[in-house]
């Protein structure tokens, strides 16, 4: 699978690298960092009544991400990065210092616009395409192998769903408890 993995990331580098690519990218990769624009996007949507259920979703969904990528499943996989296997390649950022396996970007990014999508809400497309593009971004960096990707946009789809699931259940029993007083 290393095989592959580098085989796609070495196709990127040898036939789309551009010099816009190498400008824009880097602006698309940190959107997501420190997860301000999807954490930014859950506190918007919590400060209007008609959409505050649907923040608390994608809130929840990036609580779970970051549970399940940073909390558990990184430090168990412990993957290297490949810009720290191929170190002769061209940065166009600085070095992450944690594991690689999953994308924590595509990760976050794919649970806000999964949360937004299983919601039934009309933001999911321009979430979902800033997600793959952010997720694209990271490839193009080279600071993650495509399964790296992969992985994260599973996870983050998964962390999405559970974040709606909880936040209906929480409604629920709030609902439930209103009715029993």
């Amino acid at each position: 699978m290393l095989k592959i993995d580098f085989a796609v990331l070495d196709f990127i580098q040898s036939h789309l690298r551009t010099g816009v690519g190498d400008y824009l990218m880097p602006l698309i990769s940190r959107l997501r960092d420190k997860g301000f624009i999807w954490i930014a996007a859950a506190l918007f949507l919590v400060l209007f009544p008609r959409t505050r259920r649907l923040g608390v979703a994608v809130a929840a969904a990036l609580a779970i991400e970051i549970l399940l990528c940073r909390g558990l499943i990184k430090p168990l996989a412990a993957r290297i990065r490949p810009c720290d296997i191929n170190t002769g390649i061209q940065m166009l950022v600085a070095r992450p210092t944690d594991y690689s396996f999953p994308s924590g970007h595509t990760a976050a990014s794919f649970a806000a616009a999964s949360a937004l999508y299983f919601r039934r809400s009309r933001w999911w497309l321009p979430a979902g395409l800033l997600a793959a593009l952010i997720a694209t971004s990271r490839l193009y960096l080279y600071v993650h192998f495509p399964t790296d990707v992969l992985g994260g946009a599973a996870l983050g789809i998964l962390s999405g769903w559970l974040g709606v699931r909880l936040t209906d259940l929480a409604a629920g029993r709030r609902e439930e408890n209103a009715k029993q007083k």
